[in-house]
């Protein structure tokens, strides 16, 4: 295992192949992970969307670097954000759905909460020197009627602040009545990271923002009619690019603009989709494994390491690569006990264009009864995976195997299974043997 100093020998090496500035004499640079809820590939301007402006996130990818084959670990909640948390695949913990209460649970056939055996994100950055904040939605235990969840701090988290779905909900947002209204929580969650920011501004830093916007209730004001419309979408998407602007303007204010990692993503895709909109023309919506499912924005920011104003249209990018490219950032060590699924992709992070060593894997479904599915062609078959610039669809009992070459065909239109069946065997073997690995309740 290497050292944390060899650990930072490696990365300005990285950097400087990069062509990326050196890392400014404070060290370890502030991260902060901002991760929206139910924003689709297409709810952004920057990456071609009209729902509604988002200049202050459009500014964000001018400034730094915009990936366009970014995934997600799968196209609902909870297990999107264990890949994110974990660096692993969410069913390799038994989490296959949004947490709900323990009969819904078990239904989804899994487990209550995310295990503490399970690698740490926060933990491993916290070990390494960093303040750890978590201010937002958490959704990996607590809630409803699940009442021994651990802890933040047993997840690394030096503080929080969280909604009800989580094992320590912030007494403001408890409800009823609640007394930080829905369509103030994004403003909420950023002024309790700036707090936490400015109290630690002189040591290293890992704060996740994640924002409850733009999930439904779509709540724009207290007089807004209620419903999940355009007309209270637009809005709530507004207000939640102005509150990000805010954060943005708060770094610079602290003096540690230079000096922080941002990055943006999505937990799954959009729903409702307006006719496809919100997914940017991409098949599928949040709860498929389609590409509008589980194909996300994707912003990295850090001034004068990250190129600015650079798309990555090659670099295909997942939720699990974020541990090992965040701990070789931050001068992390890994966890020794556990094999990641993620790839440390920090060098395309600092402008080096990479290619994926393995391939990626999804699950989401695993009976007809328990999990929530889009409708007609967005529905998709209950296992895939990814492997260069193939993707194969099928059900886990083998039937339906859809295959597509998403560098000609990105909204997954022809099925090229009954012209590639060789190809198609190989990746349907692999697919199946992934999902049979999986551990059961």
């Amino acid at each position: 295992m290497k050292s944390p100093a060899r650990w930072f020998f490696s990365l300005f090496a990285l950097a400087a192949i990069a062509g990326a500035l050196p890392v400014h004499a404070e060290g370890k640079p502030h991260i902060v992970f901002i991760l929206a809820d139910d924003l689709g590939l297409g709810d952004l301007g920057c990456y071609g969307g009209r729902q509604a402006p988002t200049p202050r996130l459009d500014q964000l990818a001018r400034e730094g670097t915009r990936f366009m084959q970014y995934y997600s670990a799968s196209p609902v909640c909870s297990p999107s954000r264990t890949g994110l948390l974990t660096g692993m695949f969410p069913a390799r913990w038994s989490i296959t759905n949004y947490l709900q209460t323990r009969k819904g649970n078990r239904a989804s056939e899994q487990a209550d909460f995310l295990s503490l055996q399970a690698p740490s994100l926060a933990r491993q950055l916290n070990a390494a020197g960093y303040a750890t904040g978590h201010f937002g939605k958490w959704h990996l235990g607590g809630g409803r009627d699940v009442d021994d969840a651990p802890k933040f701090a047993a997840y690394g988290f030096d503080e929080n602040a969280s909604t009800w779905e989580s094992p320590e909900p912030h007494p403001d947002l408890e409800a009823p009545p609640a007394k930080v209204k829905r369509w103030e929580r994004t403003a909420f969650f950023v002024d309790k990271t700036l707090d936490f920011l400015k109290r630690h501004k002189d040591q290293p830093c890992f704060v996740q923002l994640w924002p409850d916007d733009v999930h439904t209730p779509w709540v724009p004001s207290g007089q807004a009619k209620r419903g999940d419309t355009a007309e209270n979408f637009h809005p709530v998407l507004r207000e939640m690019d102005r509150q990000l602007g805010r954060l943005f303007d708060g770094l610079r204010d602290l003096g540690i603009e230079d000096n922080t990692l941002i990055v943006f993503a999505s937990d799954n895709g959009a729903m409702p989709t307006f006719q496809g909109a919100r997914s940017a023309g991409l098949r599928g919506a949040k709860w498929s494994l389609y590409e509008g499912g589980i194909r996300m924005p994707f912003i990295v920011r850090w001034p004068g390491h990250v190129p600015a104003g650079k798309t990555d249209e090659s670099t295909v990018v997942a939720a699990v690569d974020l541990f090992p490219s965040l701990c070789a950032i931050a001068g992390a060590i890994p966890p020794k006990e556990v094999a990641l699924d993620g790839e440390d992709l920090s060098a395309a992070w600092l402008g080096r264009e990479m290619l994926r060593k393995r391939p990626l894997f999804w699950e989401y479904g695993r009976n007809p009864t328990a999990f929530l599915y889009p409708g007609g062609r967005d529905r998709s078959p209950n296992v895939a995976m990814r492997d260069g610039p193939w993707k194969l669809l099928l059900n886990a009992d083998g039937s339906g195997p859809e295959l597509y070459d998403l560098a000609s065909d990105r909204t997954e239109q022809h099925n090229l299974a009954a012209e590639k069946p060789a190809l198609a065997k190989r990746l349907t073997e692999a697919a199946l043997q992934w999902r049979g690995s999986l551990p059961r309740l």
